[in-house]
């Protein structure tokens, strides 16, 4: 869960002042003086939570405080008015801020809803925004869909006419809100719709973790049978419209449009409400066309692996409107009172708020036998893709809701590890950074040992599958990962008991040796692994690992004892820390670890922690919440738990950052470390495994049943066309004054432009390859190069771009790429727009601030066989 490498340009600068704004206009909280004994404040509420591209939150305690953010926080700005008897309110957003807000009565977090109560002007307005983010059928989780309902109700004698007005801007479908972006409308058999995305449609071009899609498309859809009014316009044209007249015109947007600068409306029109009232939905959508990069395959989102294409889900998302109300009503309340039965109120309210943040940290997408393979993102922590030490905390989730979630985790990752690209004797960190799953990049990667996990991710993997075991009961899909889950149990065997110098999922505190929590996570995983060898029926191999298991385990008790409590490192004393990995002892059975060990560990925690929870360790007093609602467990004593959960609703009541839940804070004041949106916070729903009944009636609910997955894809085999700079000495013309003219044509003359070697940039830029200094704002480069033949393959630019770029090839532009790769990556474009003999390469790139760089050439991406899993 490695820090983010941040890179400072004038989006990160544009950024910080929009928040800057949000929290201007917020009322400014400290900890102690937030809410101390109201409702429940969640410190963001989430509003549309469907995947990590497709994330928009609420920063304050009323919708219309602020304007709605991404996750990352920046502005993905929706809007709502109300019109009431000709008077119009503000129901979400900052602005209009000349429009007066209704009076927002309350606010509900559940797993699948939203729900805002305003009332005023003789009204009571009921707003909810619902994803159906329903575990038994995958087809409905995995859907990219929100619903905004408006039930309104006269609180008088009275009737009123009601109008609604809704917008969303174009940031929505964008990474930067600069970026071109283009609308239409368009209309199915169902629904009309307005339809927005970027010009530029790389899709798949990019990856890291402060990123927003700018790809596939932004749909605002209402039923055809509604009386909705739908338009493009710039936010104060269209709103001013609807203030003024209830409606819209249906004036021409002159496309493209800057994504900030432009949203897409819409109005219904409730007619005379009274005491009986009135509803009207919207539908929110986002077909990414492609979700997720797997060993340079594209894979396709899960909702979309019967060939339905965007019609098809709205028109479908129409259809089961009034049953998905229903389904989500009924799970939402059954889920809040078994969370209650398991834990109490405040437990139920922060796994509430963690559901949706969960899921919607990752994406399902289908393999090339259509099943579901799940794909978690290491938000806000360094952009990992299927991280172990992720998932790890996550599965609790995952487990509850049944063995296809948890196989569509497991799948991709084993798959990987299988592989003869992974040679390592324990198992990997993760599979690259999202959305392109094409193999390590933590650490030594696939290259060294260096900075690897060994003991955490090996003993992660063995107990889960421990614990899909349990749930299952049989050790079935274990034995398709035998050799892999022997080689890493045999390793902590050798390695487990007194770890080596390391780091482990706590990574941020640093590298520790003879950790003993990562020791307890070794001693269960080994007997993980002898449970599941019993359940296989390998009776000899069972007792071998049981006896080491156990054996570990009463050398654990002696050599970590410190008075009344044990200790962080064997080699440390007067040190503590949690034990969290230790749950796994009790929920596998394993029955390893003395009753003592969790009484006097959680005596110890009761009289040390501080008012906002439990700190991680004795080094400092930051925690993570996921761990300390695992530990909270470790009794199984309700008393116990309560009383370091309850620190824990009170930071998420109190603390003054707003921001989507972090999972790293401070127990001092209250203050986020860092970390936010990450789905480790599925950890919480750790507690609901404890009882077997529970487990097994949601486990037992999965309607999908996966099986028969495709084997990994096989990555084509790519080949250089034109090379580099990093692999020839090439010499480009180039100009870092505006050219004047079409600078990208074939024709062009370029006679007075200066002659360097490529790449352009700056010496210390990541992956750079400088061979003449570029460190000015812009820089546009050509080249002429020749081809004999055309090949007869894909085609893609081999480029490395610090920061946006444009690209042309003889003519044409073929990519337009924002943001900053770290190193050359392969940007798919049209094999046609080759030429036998000369061809032009023309760029433009523009740089705002850290390091710099530009380079292209072009390779060929030699096909693999059908039996690859090509899913493109």
């Amino acid at each position: 869960m490695t820090m983010p490498n941040l890179k400072q340009s004038t989006a990160s600068l544009w950024t910080s002042a929009f928040v800057v704004a949000i929290l201007a206009s917020s009322p400014c909280r400290g900890a102690e003086g937030s809410n101390p004994d109201g409702d429940f404040r969640p410190p963001a509420v989430p509003l549309v939570a469907c995947d990590p591209y497709f994330s928009i939150w609420s920063q304050a305690d009323t919708l219309q405080e602020v304007e709605t953010t991404h996750w990352t926080g920046k502005p993905h700005r929706m809007s709502s008015l109300v019109r009431i008897d000709g008077q119009t309110h503000r129901l979400m957003g900052g602005t209009p801020d000349d429009v007066p807000a209704m009076q927002q009565t309350s606010v509900e977090v559940l797993p699948t809803r939203t729900i805002y109560q305003f009332s005023g002007s003789g009204v009571a307005i009921t707003l909810t925004f619902m994803t159906p983010a329903l575990p038994a059928d995958l087809m409905m989780l995995s859907r990219p869909v929100t619903y905004l309902t408006y039930d309104v109700k006269a609180t008088d004698d009275q009737t009123h006419q009601v109008e609604i007005y809704f917008d969303a801007r174009g940031e929505l479908a964008s990474d930067l809100p600069m970026q071109p972006v283009e609308g239409e409308v368009v209309a199915s058999e169902q629904s009309k719709s307005l339809k927005i995305g970027t010009v530029s449609q790389q899709v798949l071009g990019k990856r890291g973790d402060d990123l927003r899609i700018d790809w596939g498309y932004l749909y605002i859809a209402a039923n055809k049978s509604s009386d909705a009014g739908l338009r493009f316009g710039s936010p104060k044209a269209v709103r001013d419209q609807f203030i003024e007249s209830g409606e819209l015109n249906d004036d021409p947007v002159d496309w493209p449009q800057q994504a900030g600068d432009v949203v897409g409306a819409v109005t219904l029109d409730l007619g005379k409400v009274d005491q009986d009232g009135a509803s009207e939905y919207l539908v929110l959508a986002y077909d990414d066309l492609y979700s997720i990069e797997y060993m340079q395959h594209k894979l396709r989102p899960y909702w979309r692996k019967d060939g339905w294409d965007a019609a098809d889900l709205i028109d479908r998302s129409v259809e089961d409107y009034a049953s998905i109300r229903t389904d989500c009503q009924r799970f939402d309340d059954q889920l809040m009172n078994d969370l209650k039965a398991a834990g109490g109120q405040e437990y139920a309210e922060i796994a509430a708020l963690a559901y949706r943040q969960c899921f919607a940290a990752g994406k399902f997408v289908a393999d090339a036998n259509g099943q579901p393979l799940q794909f978690c993102k290491e938000n806000h922590s360094n952009g990992c893709i299927a991280t172990s030490d992720v998932f790890y905390p996550m599965a609790p989730q995952f487990l509850l809701f049944g063995p296809t979630l948890t196989k569509s985790v497991l799948v991709p990752f084993m798959e990987y590890a299988a592989s003869d690209r992974w040679t390592f004797p324990f198992a990997p960190h993760d599979l690259g950074t999202y959305p392109k799953a094409n193999g390590q990049v933590y650490g030594g990667g696939e290259r060294s040992a260096e900075n690897q996990m060994p003991v955490e991710e090996s003993g992660n993997m063995l107990i889960l599958f421990g614990a899909l075991a349990k749930m299952e009961g049989n050790a079935d899909f274990a034995a398709k990962y035998w050799d892999q889950l022997s080689q890493w149990a045999d390793y902590l065997r050798q390695k487990g008991f007194d770890p080596e110098n390391q780091l482990c999922t706590d990574d941020f505190a640093g590298h520790m040796a003879h950790n003993v929590n990562l020791s307890a996570k070794a001693i269960c995983g080994l007997g993980s692994y002898a449970m599941l060898c019993e359940m296989r029926g390998m009776n000899d191999q069972a007792d071998r690992y049981r006896r080491v298991a156990a054996e570990y385990a009463d050398k654990w008790m002696s050599a970590a004892k410190d008075g009344d409590h044990y200790r962080l490192a064997f080699d440390r004393p007067g040190t503590w820390s949690q034990k969290y990995n230790l749950v796994w002892d009790r929920l596998l059975n394993l029955n390893l670890f003395d009753e003592s060990v969790y009484q006097t560990e959680m005596a110890y925690y009761r009289k040390v922690q501080n008012r906002f929870g439990l700190p991680l360790d004795n080094r400092s007093d930051y925690t993570k919440l996921d761990w300390v609602l695992w530990t909270a467990t470790l009794t199984e004593d309700q008393e116990d738990f309560s009383a370091l959960v309850h620190p824990v609703h009170r930071f998420l009541n109190q603390t003054p950052d707003r921001s989507p839940m972090t999972d790293w804070y401070f127990t001092s004041t209250a203050k986020k470390r860092g970390f936010t949106a990450r789905p480790v916070v599925g950890g919480v729903f750790l507690k609901m495994l404890y009882d077997d009944s529970v487990w097994t009636s949601y486990a037992n609910a999965d309607r999908t049943e996966a099986s028969g997955w495709a084997p990994m894809p096989i990555p084509p085999k790519v080949e250089t066309l034109v090379p580099t700079s990093a692999d020839a000495n090439i010499a480009w013309s180039y100009t870092t004054e505006l050219p004047a003219g079409n600078w990208y044509a074939t024709d062009y003359d370029a006679g007075e432009w200066k002659s360097g070697s490529g790449g352009f940039g700056t010496p210390n830029t990541p992956g750079a390859v400088v061979g003449t200094r570029w460190d000015g704002r812009d820089i546009w480069i050509r080249r002429t190069f020749s081809l004999q033949s055309l090949p007869q393959q894909r085609v893609g630019l081999r480029l490395h771009h610090d920061e946006a770029a444009e690209v042309y090839l003889n003519g044409q532009r073929v990519a337009q790429l924002f943001g900053w790769s770290t190193e050359y990556e392969l940007v798919e474009i049209p094999a046609e727009v080759l030429r036998e003999g000369e061809n032009v390469l023309a760029i433009h790139c523009h740089q705002t601030g850290g390091g710099q760089y530009i380079d292209c050439g072009l390779d060929t991406i030699v096909p693999v066989d059908a039996g690859s899993g090509e899913s493109e």
